[in-house]
């Protein structure tokens, strides 16, 4: 199993600590001036919402970011938390792609 040394984390860590507390910025304000749910904001800052393509579009237009940036995070931390709970299942289940010459390799016979 491959368990990371740290947990990952979650897009909306990133967000309250790297954009709304330096900036001031409650999850009110943010929620009010994405013209969202507060619920929502909150939920994505404490972990228990992901980051959705509407949510990226709006926070990208909000910070000056793109949206990519915003589903990558979600992305990168959906598959640490597959790699950490399903990795070894997966590994143990399903075999590479066996072609000529190439064992493993997914080049054309």
């Amino acid at each position: 199993m491959s368990k990371t040394i740290m947990p990952p984390v979650h897009p909306g860590e990133i967000l309250h600590e790297e954009f709304m507390k330096p900036l001031g910025i409650t999850q009110y304000r943010l929620a009010k001036e994405m013209h969202v749910y507060p619920r929502r904001v909150n939920e994505i800052v404490h972990g228990k919402r992901a980051i959705s393509a509407d949510t990226a579009l709006r926070l990208a237009r909000y910070f000056g970011t793109s949206a990519e940036l915003w589903m990558n995070l979600q992305a990168h931390y959906d598959l640490e938390l597959a790699r950490d709970e399903a990795e070894e299942q997966i590994m143990a289940e399903v075999q590479p792609l066996k072609t000529e010459g190439n064992e493993g390799s997914l080049q054309p016979v």
